[in-house]
């Protein structure tokens, strides 16, 4: 049997793919149907045969983001943690790295659209609502035992407000350091690693 994806599937993705990419470093104001269209290689018209409207293309494009950036924090926690890194202290480093600081157009679809979302319809803001749940339970799963339950959303919530004030400072010292204090900050509270 052949599980190869067809034609149409493969140019869902495309248009997924690129939408994603185009969120998170425009905006979703910056998002329009024939620009996205355009940058992955088809023509306009061909958008009806894959979404029903803007808004559909937006909240799907909003959970292929998070997926993308959900399998990137995955590997590279995978990395850090066959270093010796804690699964906390390697998801802490990872999110708050000074890679992730510039790359809002592969980075947390969270971090780069979170003020936007009140502003969306209600299948986008559904669609943003799910990824801050998936990324407080990926905190919660890096947790060291015994941790108090409500830790995962603020520490999530730091996280997240830590890498749109340093992305606001820019990539540079002062935007470096903010992510570094925070990294520390973060650790030396909720890393057992950490703690003597």
């Amino acid at each position: 049997m052949d599980t190869a994806p067809g034609r149409k599937a493969l140019t869902h993705e495309r248009i997924l793919d690129t939408a994603a990419r185009a969120i998170r470093r425009a905006g979703f104001q910056g998002v329009g149907v024939a620009d996205i269209m355009k940058e992955a290689g088809l023509t306009h018209g061909g958008f009806y045969a894959h979404f029903a409207s803007r808004d559909a293309l937006l909240a799907e494009a909003l959970q292929h983001a998070g997926q993308q950036s959900a399998e990137r924090i995955a590997r590279g926690n995978a990395t850090r943690q066959a270093r010796g890194a804690s699964p906390l202290r390697a998801l802490i480093e990872g999110y708050l790295s000074e890679r992730h600081l510039s790359g809002t157009e592969n980075g947390c679809a969270v971090a780069a659209l979170a003020s936007e979302m009140p502003r969306q319809s209600a299948d986008v803001r559904e669609a943003a609502a799910q990824r801050v749940r998936a990324l407080v339970a990926v905190v919660a799963r890096a947790l060291p035992a015994g941790a108090p339950p409500q830790a995962a959303a603020a520490i999530a919530s730091q996280m997240v407000g830590a890498l749109q004030l340093a992305r606001t400072l820019g990539d540079n010292a002062e935007g470096r350091a903010l992510l570094a204090d925070n990294r520390a900050a973060l650790l030396a509270q909720h890393d057992v690693s950490t703690q003597g």
